[in-house]
């Protein structure tokens, strides 16, 4: 149900008439975060309506939708794999240091970040393509240690007051730390930490978790890249996960990236191949802290120019929390 909604939404999208002088673009695939327990055809829905979201209202809801902004253009800076395998180490030390939280059942893991991603236009009659991206904007999202259960509040992205991402049964049971065949991972607490805090071992379950198609070195990639950015990962297993991203073929340091606040730092990086973007998992070069991310154009695409900025990340707040929709130190939503 979910992808058929989706292609109507991009069908009428494309089909839908236009003001005079003003083209109605179609819309082309964008990459968003995996949410809890939601298929990445729901994140491209979300970029289908910042698209439509920047055409103008559109029906019930769409004041509640912020107008998309041409994405920044950067400078590249070409990654190495010198200094790699130190530099890793330095930041799976420091992910081992770190005494985070340990949620139980009725806890919620709550993640507070600032935010923009992609929405690519194609007009219909030139075929010619345009970047935009959302303003930046605060996206908090609380997710139940099995994944079962969350809450996704994202103001001008998704309806006031935010929707819900409960879901009736976990979508994967971990049975001796393995996952039940054929059923979807989650990346849940749970699941994470189930797993062996072995890199191999990790990249494998990783990998063994996708299969969309795509190229699964890129795809494993930007999944560790997803549950570092909104998630709690246990310390011994968040090392492993950032060893692991290094044993990945292509990936490279960058010396200087930026996350979505502003904040300059090292990354982790690794180019798509088939997008022509580069995704930075960025850290703060003193302390190692995992710090948010950035996708970069590399190449021509279309309309997009190497250096634009395709999406930005910032982690500004993780905890755990003893109830959906409440906030670190008891502070509650409306």
């Amino acid at each position: 149900m979910l992808e058929e909604h989706l292609m109507n939404e991009i069908q009428r999208t494309a089909a839908a008439p236009a003001p005079a002088g003003d083209r109605a673009p179609s819309r082309r695939s964008v990459r968003r975060p995996l949410l809890i327990g939601i298929p990445v055809t729901a994140a491209a829905l979300a970029g289908v309506i910042a698209l439509n979201a920047a055409q103008g209202p559109t029906g019930a809801g769409a004041s509640a939708r912020a107008t998309a902004v041409e994405a920044p253009v950067v400078s590249i800076e070409t990654g190495s794999s010198e200094q790699l395998a130190s530099t890793v180490e330095q930041i799976a030390a420091a992910a081992a240091r770190t005494g985070l939280p340990d949620p139980g059942p009725g806890h919620y893991v709550y993640i507070k970040s600032q935010v923009s991603y992609q929405s690519t236009s194609v007009d219909v009659d030139s075929d010619r393509s345009k970047t935009w991206v959302q303003p930046l904007h605060t996206r908090e999202v609380w997710k139940s240690p099995d994944g079962t259960k969350g809450w996704l509040d994202e103001p001008g992205q998704q309806p006031e007051g935010g929707i819900t991402l409960d879901k009736d049964a976990p979508l994967s049971k971990p049975v001796n730390g393995q996952d039940i065949p054929g059923e979807a991972v989650n990346f849940s607490y749970d699941w994470l930490k189930a797993q062996p805090a072995d890199p191999d071992a990790l990249l494998t379950a990783i990998r063994a978790a996708g299969g969309s198609g795509r190229d699964r070195d890129q795809e494993a990639f930007e999944e560790i890249g997803s549950i570092i950015g909104e998630q709690v990962v246990p310390s011994r297993i968040a090392a492993a996960l950032y060893q692991a991203a290094a044993k990945i073929p292509g990936v490279v340091l960058v010396q200087h990236s930026q996350d979505a606040a502003g904040r300059d730092g090292i990354a982790l990086a690794r180019v798509d191949e088939q997008r022509g973007a580069r995704t930075e998992l960025v850290f703060d070069r003193s302390t190692y802290a995992y710090l948010g991310s950035r996708g970069v154009q590399i190449r021509q695409e279309g309309e997009t120019e190497p250096g634009t900025v395709v999406e930005r990340t910032a982690v500004l707040e993780r905890g755990v929390v003893n109830g959906q929709k409440e906030r670190p130190a008891g502070r509650r939503t409306a």
